[in-house]
Order: C-alpha cells, then structure tokens, then sequence
C-alpha cells in the first residue's frame, strides 16, 4: 500500500496481493482515522460478499475467484466502542459483464486499486440494533 495525503483526503493505491479491509484498518490505525468516506476502483481476483437476511438477523456469504473489474466500492470508516470499525460494499463485473456483490467480507487485489478516502471531522460510534441485528450510527 502507497498513500498520500492532501489535507482532509487521502489517495490509496492498493497493489497486487494486497486484501483491502485489511490495508485499510492498517491505514486507520497509522492515519488516526476514526469518520471517514470511502470509494475506489480497480481489480480483485478473490473475493467474498455478503448479502444480510434481516429475518434471520444474518449473513449470507458468496466466494468468487476468477479476474474481476471493481465497478464500486463504497462505504465508511468509523468505529464502533470506539474502535476501528469499516462498513463497506463492493460490486465487481467478471469478463461477460456479469455484475455481482454485497457487503464485502475479503477481497484480493489482482492488479491494483485505487481509492479515495475523504476525512470526516467528527466521530460515529456505532451500536448493535436489537431489531435488525446490525451495528448501527
């Protein structure tokens, strides 16, 4: 991971081999960052999403390995007990201009990524919602 930063942003670039939620605590934890917004672009060749099923207060994970273009990446960093805590969705195209994902659970760079994490004055600590189950602001 290479990154620089230009005040209240900071540009990514994730290389081969590289897992992204990974790099990205790794990111928080050197930057002091505890709000901040994320998006990025670039190619995965192993991930796993996941789509909660409310009624069942549960994830549902899907695995894909094969050479797969990030179409979006999104979400936050802020925390959660006040500590590091990510939120982020993913969706990635294959060869035949399949588009799939989910909320993302790992995923492996293939060839790069690009990111952008715009820095959030302030701090959100989430907690967990009875009535969904999910970690919530």
């Amino acid at each position: 991971m290479q990154y620089q930063r230009f005040h209240d942003t900071i540009l990514v670039r994730l290389d081969r081999g590289e897992e992204i939620l990974t790099q990205i605590k790794q990111l928080a934890t050197n930057e002091h960052i505890k709000l901040a917004h994320i998006s990025a672009l670039g190619a995965v060749n192993d991930l796993t999403v996941g789509v909660y099923k409310v009624s069942e207060k549960k994830y549902y994970a899907n695995h894909f390995q094969g050479d797969f273009e990030i179409v979006s990446l999104t979400g936050t960093i802020d925390t959660m007990n006040d500590e590091f805590y990510t939120h982020l969705h993913i969706s990635v195209g294959d060869q035949n201009g399949h588009v799939f994902g989910g909320h993302l659970a790992q995923a492996t760079i293939s060839a790069t990524c690009e990111m952008v994490v715009r820095l959030i004055d302030g701090t959100i600590d989430r907690q967990k919602d009875n009535v969904t189950g999910l970690n919530l602001w």
